[in-house]
């Protein structure tokens, strides 16, 4: 496992196409929490929404960085197609831990902010939650599932709005509105982390979609 997420890291980093979600990412976090002297809960909120685009973008990134005729090599030399898709599913959550790292801190370096341990655990909460939310959505709208970009991309955009714009059925969006609610962010570890749990799940879920099709096309 370890040798194949450093693989895909590898071709990712070769290919240059992580450029493009950690430049979205990066602009994002500075024009959302740049001069910004509010509550941190609210500052993460928006950090963690900047979060869930990119991880759409990164995710589906990684699942078509080779053609058809290479992923087969890759599998064949994994043993399985899970194996890989695991890999790509912990290499994406790898890739979205390094952009968590840089929401964490920027928002204290660009805005008026005094952090406490209870800040940075909701902060890193917060990113996690719209991260895993991303990659369920990448997968699902990958090229695993759906062969055609151009319906992978209309499905990934109304499954971005649907998770941000889902009041009281989107986890992301209860966490979302919860954090620009709740001014201390001590009082909101516990939700957040209730709702990182659901969207574990939803993760879960999303792997086993895209191993059913993939293992219906092989």
């Amino acid at each position: 496992m370890i040798s194949l997420v450093r693989y895909m890291s590898t071709v990712l980093l070769l290919s240059q196409r992580y450029l493009a979600p950690l430049l979205l990412f990066l602009g994002l976090v500075v024009v959302l929490t740049s001069s910004d002297t509010g509550p941190l809960t609210a500052t993460y909120a928006s950090v963690a929404g900047a979060m869930l685009p990119c991880s759409i973008w990164l995710t589906m990134t990684l699942i078509g960085l080779e053609d058809q005729a290479h992923r087969s090599i890759v599998v064949v030399s994994a043993g399985s197609h899970l194996r890989v898709l695991l890999a790509t599913v912990v290499t994406a959550a790898v890739w979205c831990l390094l952009l968590m790292l840089a929401g964490l801190v920027l928002p204290l370096m660009f805005g008026t902010h005094t952090a406490g341990l209870a800040d940075v655990a909701l902060g890193t909460e917060a990113q996690l939650t719209c991260a895993l939310a991303g990659m369920a959505i990448g997968l699902v709208c990958s090229r695993l599932v759906l062969s055609r970009q151009g319906y992978a991309l209309a499905v990934s955009l109304l499954l971005l709005l649907a998770v941000l714009l889902g009041k009281g059925v989107s986890p992301v969006n209860i966490m979302l509105t919860h954090l620009q609610n709740t001014p201390d962010s001590a009082d909101a570890l516990a939700p957040t982390g209730a709702l990182l749990a659901v969207n574990v799940g939803f993760l879960a879920a999303a792997v086993a979609i895209a191993q059913a099709f993939t293992r219906r096309k092989a």
